[in-house]
């Protein structure tokens, strides 16, 4: 019986550590669920800066939650990349990304990431890009937490020339893939969120 006591004593011990562990020492990582919108376009009616959009949920991987310090997209074309490094998120209106709490639960946003005012000028050019999202978190280096391959047909191009609009590419869960549509930004317009 006392063999019994030390073993099942040994176990709740055991248990009491993990959990322990598990809730105050584990800082997990960062998790981001696939985008359920993504847009490549003007940021605003009558603006020739760009900008990458996408709205995601953003989680910890730990019970003790994470603080994330900054965020960017990478847009891979071909040979070139360019770096949207300016990130602007939605939480009951739009905020420059400073820091961000994340939690277990998560917490789902809009993000807007714009190129830096340093001269810096960008075209969504026909082709096959790579989008990249990357996240860093305080005290650690950026990590990427999302990459999908994304496709600009030459007729997207022209028409978001001319008509200053944007392309939206919207996830079809049915057929494991982005779909895309181009919208037109009139004057009193905003980009859809």
């Amino acid at each position: 019986m006392a063999t019994f006591s030390i073993v099942l004593s040994l176990f709740a011990f055991t248990i009491s550590l993990l959990t322990f562990w598990l809730t105050r020492i584990n800082k997990g990582t960062i998790k981001m669920t696939r985008p359920s919108v993504i847009f490549f376009g003007p940021d605003g009616p009558g603006e020739v800066n760009k900008k990458v959009f996408i709205r995601t949920l953003l989680y910890s991987t730990a019970d003790k939650g994470i603080y994330v310090q900054n965020m960017f997209i990478r847009l891979r074309r071909g040979e070139s990349h360019q770096n949207f490094n300016v990130w602007i998120y939605d939480n009951g209106g739009l905020v420059r990304g400073s820091g961000l709490f994340i939690n277990k639960s998560g917490i789902a946003c809009n993000h807007h990431f714009l190129l830096p005012k340093d001269g810096s000028h960008y075209n969504f050019l026909a082709g096959e890009y790579l989008l990249e999202v990357f996240v860093e978190t305080v005290g650690n280096k950026p990590i990427k937490l999302f990459e999908h391959t994304l496709s600009v047909d030459k007729s997207q191009e022209e028409e978001m020339k001319l008509k200053k609009g944007g392309i939206y590419f919207d996830w079809a869960p049915n057929s494991q893939n982005y779909l895309s549509h181009l919208d037109i930004i009139h004057k009193h317009q905003e980009v859809k969120a």
